[in-house]
C-alpha cells in the first residue's frame, strides 16, 4: 500500500519527507486544515512511509457506509459533548494507556474554517498520556507535506500553543484564505 500511496502523490506533483522517528506512540498534530482533501493527503503521506495513524472525527461522519470505511482507517468517532459523558481527552488518554502503539493525526484548528481559536486538547492528551507530538504540515503552493519535528509539551498550554502557531504560521493550505496562526 505504501508504493501505491506514493506513487498517487507523486501523480499529483506531491512530495513528502517524513524524518521524525517512528515513536510507538505520538500526537501527529496536522495543519494548516482547510480543505477536506488535507485528509486524503495526510493518509496517503502517512501510509507512503509505512506507517499508520488513526484520527479524530466528528461521530457524525460514521453513518453507514462510510462509518465502516474510516473505521477500518482507523477512525475514532468523537460524539458531541452531552452532559455526563467522558471528555474526548479522557477517553483518548485512556486508548493511549490501553495499548503499546497508537499514533493519532489530529488538527488542532478544529474546523476547516479561519479560526484563531485552536484547540488545546491534543496538548492536554499528550501531557497526560505522555507521548509526543510531531508536528505535519501540508503545504499547498509547495506541495510539500512534511513531518520533520518533534515536539514536546510542557504545563503551559498556552507558551506551547503560541510554539506551535508560530511554527505553522509560514505555511499556506489548500484554501490560504481559511487558514490563520494568530
Amino acid at each position: 500500500m505504501s508504493n501505491l500511496s506514493a506513487a498517487i502523490l507523486r501523480l499529483f506533483g506531491w512530495r513528502v519527507s517524513v524524518t521524525v522517528p517512528d515513536y510507538p506512540k505520538c500526537i501527529v498534530c496536522v495543519a494548516p486544515h482547510t480543505s477536506n482533501w488535507d485528509f486524503i493527503l495526510g493518509e496517503l503521506a502517512y501510509t507512503s512511509v509505512g506507517r499508520k495513524a488513526g484520527f479524530l472525527m466528528k461521530d457524525t461522519w460514521f453513518f453507514w457506509p462510510l462509518g465502516c470505511f474510516f473505521r477500518a482507517i482507523g477512525g475514532i468517532a468523537v460524539p458531541r459533548r452531552r452532559k455526563g459523558a467522558r471528555s474526548v481527552t479522557e477517553t483518548v488518554v485512556e486508548k493511549f494507556d490501553s495499548t503499546d502503539r497508537l499514533t493519532i493525526a489530529i488538527t488542532p484548528e478544529g474546523t476547516r474554517s479561519r479560526t484563531s481559536q485552536w484547540h488545546t486538547g491534543f496538548l492536554r492528551i499528550a501531557r497526560q498520556a505522555g507521548v509526543r507530538i510531531v508536528l505535519g504540515v501540508i503545504d499547498a503552493p509547495t506541495r510539500r507535506i512534511m513531518i520533520e519535528h518533534t515536539f514536546e509539551p510542557t504545563d503551559d498550554i498556552d507558551a506551547d500553543m503560541r510554539r506551535i502557531k508560530d511554527f505553522y504560521s509560514p505555511y499556506k493550505g489548500i484554501h490560504p484564505d481559511k487558514f490563520t496562526a494568530e
